[in-house]
């Protein structure tokens, strides 16, 4: 359940999150613009479990450092708070953050890509620009998105056991106990059925809408 959970709530908030990064990084504005390009550079560009660690033990370090400086703001409260938030809870956080910024590039090249043509042909026609997006353009992106992000979302399957580098008890650890103070094996290959499950059901349901979506080609 504690992967479950770590899983659906890093979707839930992720994939808008992603799309609002998205928007940044097209942003015609350049600070915004290059704020949150730097920021999908540095996440995409380092390990996810070094985020984790860095989540975990950064803001009690953060605190300490403060606080030995006499500095005592909003900022040491919020550090203050993350340092005794739970670790499925930071885990979340982590993982939310790392995959809304993969997603961010994904809805970029779906948005990009779609011929400026049609986005001129609405105009001609004397829709507004969100009618444009909604009416036109949406589900063009959702067709193109589809592929990459289904990949994205069955990786995540399996990048939910790195939560365990953070104490958080999810199910290759309690597998592993198995082996460690039983000294049986079986455990190990229920895991990875449970993974092989997961990932064989999330390829189905994508491959349907996929399917579903063949009559928006771009």
């Amino acid at each position: 359940m504690v992967t479950l959970k770590l899983f659906g709530l890093t979707l839930l908030f992720s994939l808008p999150l992603g799309l609002l990064i998205s928007f940044g990084s097209m942003s015609k504005f350049k600070p915004v613009k290059y704020l949150f390009k730097f920021l999908v550079w540095v996440v995409r560009g380092t390990p996810l479990m070094l985020q984790l660690i860095l989540f975990y033990f950064g803001p009690g370090l953060l605190v300490n450092m403060l606080e030995g400086a006499g500095v005592n703001n909003l900022l040491t409260d919020m550090m203050r708070a993350l340092n005794q938030a739970d670790s499925l809870i930071i885990a979340v956080i982590a993982f939310v953050i790392n995959y809304a910024c993969y997603f961010s590039e994904i809805y970029r090249g779906g948005i990009e890509g779609i011929p400026v043509g049609q986005y001129e042909a609405g105009y001609v026609l004397g829709m507004t620009k969100t009618q444009i997006f909604f009416k036109v353009v949406l589900m063009q992106v959702v067709k193109r998105i589809v592929p990459p992000m289904s990949n994205e979302i069955i990786t995540l399957v399996k990048d939910t056991s790195l939560a365990r580098t953070i104490t958080v008890y999810e199910v290759i650890w309690a597998a592993q106990d198995f082996v460690r103070n039983d000294g049986i094996l079986w455990p190990l290959f229920y895991t990875g059925a449970f993974y092989l499950l997961f990932s064989g059901l999330l390829t189905l349901i994508f491959g349907f809408i996929e399917k579903k979506l063949d009559y928006y080609r771009g």
